[in-house]
This record gives C-alpha cells, sequence and structure tokens, in this order.
C-alpha cells in the first residue's frame, strides 16, 4: 500500500533519562506546568491557569473512561509471585459492561508476569470485601504470543467481576514507574471526571484538571462534553519496527453519544479544544468512520476504523465533518440509538490532517513513540523545539509529569 506513509522512527527520538520521568504526581493536581505553543512561539504557564490560554465559545472533549484495578498478584506455594494483567473480556461476553457484571466464571485475556514459574494448576487468593472473606481462582485454559485465557471462579459467587477487581487487583501503573503502588494513587491515576470502568492506562492528560479548573471553563463559556476511549495496555507497546509502516497499532474500544456529535456540529467554527490523544483518536476516528459508512452506502452501527484507513485515498474524497456526521446522526435516528460504539486502530502520524481537533492539552511521551508522531502530526517539526525546551527547563516527563498546551499548526 504506497499510500502508508515512509517515516523512520529513529527520527522521532529525544533523551530521555529516567531523572526525567515524574514517579509520583504533585501534591495538588493543578500546579503542574503547562507548556505552551502558539503559532511557533513557547511560553509556559501553571495548568490551574489553563482558561487564560484557551478561548471563549469554544467546545472542549474529555475521555471519561475510568481506570480498572487491572493487576492481580498471587503468590504460589513455592513463594513465587505471578502477576496477571487483565486486557479485555473473553466469556461469556465480550462486551466491556457486561463483563463487569458477570458473576464467578470468567474468561479475560491476560497478560503473565513471571510466567515461567507458573507451568500449571490453579492460582489462589484470599480476598476481604468489606466484612466477608472470598476465595480468587485462576487458571490458565489457553497461552497465545502475547496474552493467556484466563479463567477466574471465585467463592462466594454472588460478587461481580467489577467487585473482584476493586478488592483483589491493585491500580496498573505504567511500566516506567519504577516503585509500589500506593493508596494515593487509587485517586491520582485517575481523572476527577472518569465515569466508565475499562482502561489498563490513564487518560494522563485528564490528571491535571481539577474541579476548580472545570468551573472557570465554564465561566468562560467553554462548553464541556466525553467521549469514551477504554485505554489498552497497547498504548505502551514500543515501536519495534525501523518503518512505521511494519508498526501494528493496537485496537482500542470507542464509545460516542449522539448529544456529543450533535454538539461538534452545533460547535462549527468554534474552536474544538480536545483532552488527550486518546480523546484525539476517538473524535477523528469518528469523521472517517462516517465517511467509510457514506461510500458504503453502510447503516451498520459499528465503528470499525483501521490504521491507515485516514490515508487511503479512496477515503479523501473532500466529504466534510458536517457531511460524515450528518450521516451518522442519520444512522442513529433510523434505528433508534443514543450512541454508537466500536474500535479503532487509527494511527496519526505525519502528514495526517486533522479533520476536527484545533487544540490539543497533552503530556509529554515517550522517544520513538507513536503518541510522538501524533504531537508531531499536530504542531509539525515545532515538536523538536517543545521537548528541547521541556528538557532544559525541568519539565516533568509522562503519566504523572507536566501538561502542554498544543495550538494546531
Amino acid at each position: 500500500m504506497n499510500f502508508i506513509p515512509d517515516i523512520n522512527i529513529s527520527e522521532y527520538d529525544y533523551p530521555l533519562s529516567d531523572g526525567k520521568i515524574a514517579q509520583f504526581p504533585l501534591p495538588v493536581r493543578d500546579e503542574s506546568k503547562l507548556l505552551i505553543c502558539k503559532k511557533g512561539h513557547l511560553s509556559h504557564d501553571i495548568f490551574k491557569n489553563l482558561t487564560n490560554h484557551l478561548p471563549k465559545d469554544s467546545l472542549l472533549i474529555f475521555n471519561e473512561t475510568k481506570v480498572i484495578h487491572a493487576r492481580i498478584v498471587f503468590q504460589k506455594e513455592s513463594g513465587a509471585a505471578i502477576e496477571l494483567f487483565c486486557l479485555e473480556p473473553e466469556l461469556p461476553t465480550r462486551e466491556l459492561q457486561q463483563a463487569f457484571e458477570q458473576r464467578s466464571g470468567v474468561v479475560w485475556k491476560c497478560m503473565v508476569g513471571n510466567s515461567k514459574r507458573w507451568k500449571n494448576g490453579k492460582l489462589t487468593k484470599k480476598i476481604f470485601t468489606g466484612n466477608k472473606e472470598f476465595v480468587l481462582m485462576a487458571e490458565r485454559i489457553n497461552q497465545a504470543t502475547e496474552y493467556s485465557l484466563i479463567r477466574f471462579d471465585w467463592n462466594p459467587g454472588e460478587i461481580s467481576f467489577s467487585d473482584v477487581l476493586n478488592n483483589a487487583g491493585i491500580v496498573p501503573l505504567p511500566p516506567y514507574i519504577n516503585r509500589k503502588v500506593i493508596e494515593s494513587d487509587n485517586d491520582r491515576y485517575q481523572t476527577v471526571y472518569a465515569q466508565s470502568d475499562g482502561s489498563v492506562a490513564a487518560p494522563t492528560a485528564g490528571l491535571h484538571f481539577t474541579q476548580k479548573v472545570l468551573k472557570n471553563l465554564k465561566e468562560k463559556n467553554i462548553r464541556m462534553e466525553k467521549v469514551t476511549l477504554h485505554v489498552g495496555a497497547g498504548t505502551f507497546k514500543p515501536v519495534s519496527s525501523n518503518t512505521i509502516g511494519e508498526h501494528e497499532m493496537h485496537a482500542e474500544k470507542i464509545l460516542i453519544h449522539k448529544k456529543t456529535i450533535k454538539r461538534i456540529l452545533e460547535n462549527q467554527g468554534n474552536p474544538v479544544i480536545i483532552v488527550g490523544t486518546t480523546t484525539l483518536r476517538t473524535i477523528e476516528s469518528l469523521y472517517w468512520y462516517g465517511v467509510k459508512s457514506m461510500l458504503k452506502k453502510d447503516a451498520n452501527v459499528n465503528i470499525e476504523v483501521g490504521q491507515w484507513d485516514p490515508y487511503n485515498p479512496k477515503y479523501n474524497i473532500g466529504i466534510t465533518v458536517q457531511q460524515s456526521l450528518q450521516w451518522i446522526l442519520k444512522i442513529m435516528d433510523e434505528k433508534g440509538i443514543d450512541s454508537i460504539s466500536g474500535q479503532t486502530r487509527v494511527m496519526i502520524v505525519p502528514p495526517y490532517k486533522f479533520r476536527l481537533a484545533d487544540i490539543l492539552i497533552t503530556n509529554f511521551h515517550m522517544p520513538q513513540s507513536t503518541l510522538l508522531l501524533l504531537v508531531s502530526a499536530f504542531i509539525g517539526d515545532q515538536w523538536r523545539m517543545v521537548y528541547d525546551y521541556a528538557l532544559q527547563n525541568d519539565f516533568r516527563f509522562l503519566s504523572y509529569g507536566d501538561a502542554c498546551l498544543f495550538f494546531k499548526k
């Protein structure tokens, strides 16, 4: 496919030492630094002053996903610790919210830590919920290259799998945070507006928001909407190939409500501010879903956006945002539904043309990562200037680090 961008990942490198990676959040969320890049000019402020830098009458869109306690550590009788990292449900349902409501006897795809020490048999773990004890059991029933299928049973079996995770699991901090989980991570590795269980990593740009910042946004007549993208473990998967065309982008589940689509249409002519790369991928995927559906004259309401769809000439035929979104609303009206869902693998790299996003709030990302490529697509080669500035001015990097405010090039 000659339309796939020819990008060498080595061109998106920068020197990130361990000392620059934030191991803990600041005591107060909105006291993080904010680096601003607008029309090639750099400045910085404190995140609590975010509203001062945003145009009034804008539409700001969040990702309201909620991080689950996806890591469960079992102790074998030999003393070996086996960690099961829950990725996504397999049986009796793959629908995420239904999967959390299931009673004893579920199968999930999991990554297995210290896998060689677990040859066979069941792992067991005693857990307390309230004043009641239950026993959690895990059995490996199949093994693939990147994950295993794990059957979980628990006794008594009347509590939900969501309750199991909340009581047996721990917060899945990223691998570059080299410390044990502490009690405060339960709160701080979660946005203040999180609603829908499903992520194994936080949408970190949102970690800086406080109720005070949200109040300031409303007072400036900046309207707010939410979408859902459940962040998968693939977000930490490094680009191991030399060129980006050889990298396989992971799929992530998304959900968008009708009222959000309507609000975007009503906002035409005013800036759209996106909080985080997950929200950005969701909103841009919405456009491509509409385009593909229009061209196929397809009334299927399951979103399915491929990695390279935005670069394919057959989809780049001048369909406007308004046409795409109006088509989606038409389908939703015909089906009598208030939301659409599905999955996206969309990969945003230069020279991607953004259809919906004007302003991006994000954190600093890993060298040679797909997210750094996304930033480059949004602000161009200025990303190098931004990251050099941040390194020289003691900004804190990655999930618990500082924030950026980018105006599209």
